[in-house]
């Protein structure tokens, strides 16, 4: 097993996984601590150390709200330790390998976690690589800077640093692709079969670095879980600031400190600057990734639909239930009537379908999934536009134990993605292990070859699942009753008209 490896910055030391066919590595460093002078600062390079570095636990993780204070289902289900270690200094990434050697040459899979750029941390108990690493993936799961921290534009900060004046967290995940392509080879990985993957910020991170053109020839495929977010009705979504738009609001912040300048500012105590932040944000946007012009040149999502994107294939979809987008209307003649002002001419037709009938409590009518939607259009839309790589489609509909009945919530696919349901409090039962097992083994397909398809644990073949395409709009969806392929015949003309609405943009 490699238990030690020689990285460029000095040897590492790890230990033995669970099943200890597997080495973990945690908390490698892989850029200088962001503090003081690199507050607010693209990563600078690594230090070298002497000796070995004992690789035995997660660095800490980024400052942001203590997890496991509040009441929401996530504080539940995996932000459990309000006792976290968390630092200003947090650029640590974390290696799982089943490699004997190092020249095993094994497909690398590099996870970015969600949490809406101010939470989140590569530790969470669903986020352990260790299945996907015994099916012959290594996977590098990386950290990286948010909220104030991450994300803060300013003017002086455009000034002092042209070139990289913001989206600090994203210029961190770069700097961990780097040291992947640099690095992985020594840990039994192929440096150029590298797969990205991240789920809902993590997803739209991955979406960030697949356009930016800085990324030119450092991976090849990309795994996107509900990360493309529109809202098919109008205004919504993720959408991108303007930089000139983020250093107004940067401004604002810094002025509302008390600080006179940003050098004033990278002398405050963290913990004060995010309790300011959090003030600040009850009347002020809060700080996510922008159209910088330099790392991000243009709105990641409006980039792969005009295949505009790097060569690299995309594997992207949703949960049923997870934020859906309707048209606020209290009665069907105020339906009606926003119908017409959205869908002009073909208002009627809207109209006609029983899926715009439908009310969503007393917020609205018409629930769809916006993700949905927009992940099959851009994909439809890249096509069109040139793109001749294989893209796949899923939609997660499995059934959620649990006493609180919370359907397919956004974020409950990770328990299967990295098939960790074990660790899980819901009494999760056998058709959702099977599930998993099918899903961790589709995506494992995927970062080894980029065709998800092939062989269950038993040998016999998954079902097929076939690209999306204006020809063949296939799907696959999770369920634990089985899996299913084809194209979803029943809301398929609903779900057109959301695309279609989605494309006008484009």
């Amino acid at each position: 097993m490699l238990r030690k490896v020689l990285t460029e910055n000095g040897w590492v030391k790890g230990l033995p996984a669970a099943d200890p066919r597997i080495t973990s590595f945690k908390g490698i460093p892989f850029a200088a601590p962001p503090v003081g002078k690199n507050r607010w600062r693209a990563p600078q390079p690594c230090p070298n150390w002497d000796g070995e570095l004992e690789a035995f636990q997660f660095g800490p993780i980024s400052v942001q709200n203590t997890p496991g204070l509040g009441t929401d289902i996530y504080c539940k289900e995996w932000h459990v330790d309000p006792e976290i270690p968390m630092n200003e200094d947090c650029l640590y990434l974390n290696v799982w390998t089943n490699a004997k050697k190092a020249d095993e040459k094994l497909p690398v899979l590099i996870w970015f976690f969600g949490g809406g750029f101010q939470w989140g941390y590569p530790p969470e108990m669903e986020f352990d690589g260790e299945r996907f690493a015994r099916r012959g993936v290594v996977v590098v799961s990386v950290n990286y800077r948010l909220n104030v921290f991450g994300f803060l534009a300013h003017p002086e900060l455009t000034k002092e640093s042209p070139d990289a004046p913001t989206n600090f967290g994203l210029l961190d995940q770069q700097a961990g692709i780097r040291w992947v392509k640099k690095n992985i080879a020594a840990f039994g990985g192929d440096p150029n079969n590298i797969t990205l993957a991240g789920q809902s910020a993590g997803g739209g991170s991955v979406m960030s670095q697949i356009t930016s053109p800085s990324n030119e020839g450092m991976f090849q495929k990309a795994i996107v879980l509900s990360g493309v977010i529109r809202n098919p009705y109008g205004p919504g979504g993720i959408l991108p600031s303007t930089l000139e738009e983020a250093e107004a609001n940067g401004k604002g912040f810094i002025d509302f400190t008390g600080a006179g300048s940003i050098e004033e500012a990278r002398k405050m105590d963290p913990y004060e600057l995010l309790a300011k932040y959090d003030e600040y944000v009850k009347d002020h946007p809060r700080f996510f990734p922008m159209v910088d012009r330099r790392f991000t040149v243009e709105d990641p999502f409006l980039c792969v639909a005009r295949n505009k994107q790097l060569n690299v294939q995309i594997l992207s979809g949703n949960t049923k239930d997870e934020f859906p987008n309707l048209i606020p209307a209290k009665t069907p003649e105020e339906l009606a009537q926003k119908a017409k002002e959205i869908f002009g001419a073909d208002a009627e037709k809207f109209l006609a379908l029983p899926e715009s009938q439908v009310r969503f409590g007393n917020f609205g009518y018409a629930p769809v999934s916006g993700i949905e939607a927009s992940v099959k259009e851009m994909f439809l839309q890249s096509a069109a536009h040139g793109n001749k790589a294989n893209n796949y489609y899923y939609r997660f509909d499995a059934d959620i134990p649990g006493e609180d009945n919370p359907g397919t919530f956004h974020s409950v696919d990770l328990w299967f993605f990295f098939e960790t349901l074990a660790k899980c409090w819901r009494p999760f039962q056998g058709r959702h292990y099977d599930l998993a097992r099918q899903i961790c083994n589709y995506m494992t397909n995927f970062i080894k070859s980029g065709d998800p398809n092939g062989l269950d644990n038993d040998g016999k073949q998954m079902p097929i699942w076939k690209p999306y395409t204006a020809d063949n709009r296939v799907e696959m969806t999770f369920r634990t009753d089985g899996l299913v392929t084809g194209d979803r015949k029943e809301d398929s003309e609903f779900i057109s008209m959301m695309m279609k609405e989605l494309g006008k943009n484009v």
